[in-house]
């Protein structure tokens, strides 16, 4: 007799275990990555600090890790290592609030997506989840790859800018005055 499988659901993807993993539903299956490492969570944790201090201050709007999922057009429950949602996006107050506390799955794309690359990532899987946020409209989305010391910044698929060390990403016009040298994330 074949098994059945069930689909997995938004509750079920929130109770999986807090255990380094990453935990997305894609075409409709659990995908689960391993733990990424030390370094690359250094990377993580030194980018997201400068991106919520910097959208912090100036009141832009949130910036989140990569325990929030977005329900994304395609079906699919897609989780970022860092993300960004502008301000005008969201509702202010007592009503932003209620949506942070009820919401497991955010039901829309965030601004800007960034994926920093571990040593079990495939290049293909990471291009596809690149090409998916983009086309439900991410704005920006940075690829960072902490091996190589170097990133990709896309706005679309077929345009995309490399990053060497040396340079800084650059918030453009989603995040005006955003630039952290890619070097200080190696650091």
């Amino acid at each position: 007799m074949p098994a059945t499988t069930r689909a997995i659901t938004d509750d079920d993807l929130m109770r999986m275990p807090k255990d380094g993993r990453k935990y997305e539903v894609v075409d409709g299956e659990l995908r689960v990555s391993p733990g990424a490492g030390v370094w690359h969570e250094r990377v993580v944790a030194a980018l997201l600090t400068r991106l919520a201090t910097f959208v912090t201050a100036r009141g832009l709007g949130y910036v989140f890790g990569s325990n929030v999922v977005y329900g994304l057009p395609s079906g699919n429950r897609r989780s970022p290592d860092i993300s960004f949602i502008a301000a005008p996006r969201l509702p202010s107050g007592a009503e932003l609030k209620d949506l942070f506390r009820r919401t497991a799955v955010f039901e829309f794309v965030p601004d800007l997506a960034v994926e920093v690359l571990s040593p079990s990532d495939r290049p293909r899987e990471v291009m596809d989840k690149v090409g998916e946020y983009l086309g439900a409209g991410v704005r920006l989305a940075w690829v960072i790859d902490p091996a190589e010391e170097r990133a990709v910044a896309y706005r679309s698929v077929t345009s995309a800018r490399e990053i060497p060390p040396e340079v800084a990403l650059d918030g453009e016009d989603l995040l005006p005055g955003f630039r952290c040298p890619l070097r200080d994330l190696f650091e």
